[in-house]
């Protein structure tokens, strides 16, 4: 097996376990996410409770299933938002190029010139914490990333001796970028994909972590990590359980990505 195979296929194994996990998540969990058990608290791993429980008695299995679907629906609509503005504003500028395309490079210098988390935070103390203004202002602080690839993809191509020839034989612009050039634009946007789908969810579980994220009781990944940052001596499994979680779907991508970027430099 090549060295980009093994990166690529170990993480889409990791990420399909996950991912199944996720989804099992969405339609069952073993116990209530929010039902308290005062008699039960801070149990360990125990067979009726696999991840044991949090200091509310709640099981911690359940919880973890609940806060990576919503990590993963917050990741995943952050990444339609920002992959499919990123891929028409990117587009155009690049395949026009001008004065708009002069404008959308400085734009994204002046917002990529910030941490993107920091002007999360930003805005969201200015808003509400919900998980729909979370969605909004992430999908637009990753529109520039996308932008700036498909821009350079775009820009590229668009004087290669194919497009001149689909143009010459009657092809409208439109056409030309829909059919032709996009498609061209995977081997760096499907790297592009994975990496944010990363930076979505550590975005996510870092608003959460600091209170400005999902809020309580719904489950999330950063909020968790959080309450049981004291607890990590009386009850370290706490921590283990949803850490994990989370290091397994960044691992998973992470490999992910950088087999994907192999097969993008071998073509």
């Amino acid at each position: 097996m090549k060295k980009g195979n093994f990166f690529l296929y170990t993480g889409a194994v990791i990420v399909c376990i996950v991912l199944l996990l996720v989804i099992v998540g969405f339609f069952w969990t073993p116990y209530s996410t929010t039902e308290m058990d005062g008699s039960n608290k801070t149990q360990p791993p125990s067979i009726s409770h696999l991840l044991g429980t949090d200091n509310f008695g709640r099981d911690i299995f359940s919880r973890v299933l609940e806060g990576a679907g919503t990590s993963c629906l917050v990741a995943v609509s952050v990444i339609a938002i920002g992959c499919g503005l990123g891929i028409v504003i990117g587009g155009l500028c690049g395949y026009y190029g001008g004065l708009p395309d002069l404008l959308l490079t400085r734009i994204c210098d002046a917002i990529t010139a910030f941490p993107s988390i920091l002007l999360a935070l930003v805005i969201l103390s200015l808003l509400d914490n919900g998980m729909v203004n979370i969605i909004l202002v992430l999908g637009l602080l990753f529109v520039p990333s996308f932008a700036r690839v498909v821009r350079a993809e775009f820009s590229r191509c668009r004087g290669l001796n194919y497009v001149k020839s689909v143009r010459l034989m009657g092809a409208g612009d439109l056409r030309i970028m829909v059919f032709h050039i996009l498609p061209n634009t995977r081997q760096v946007l499907m790297p592009a994909l994975a990496i944010g789908f990363n930076n979505a969810i550590l975005s996510e579980a870092s608003m959460s972590f600091l209170g400005l994220g999902i809020q309580p009781p719904n489950a999330s990944l950063g909020s968790m990590l959080s309450d049981s940052q004291i607890y990590l001596q009386s009850a370290p499994w706490y921590a283990l359980g949803v850490g994990g979680v989370m290091v397994l779907l960044i691992l998973g991508f992470g490999l992910m990505t950088e087999g994907l970027q192999r097969y993008g430099e071998r073509d």
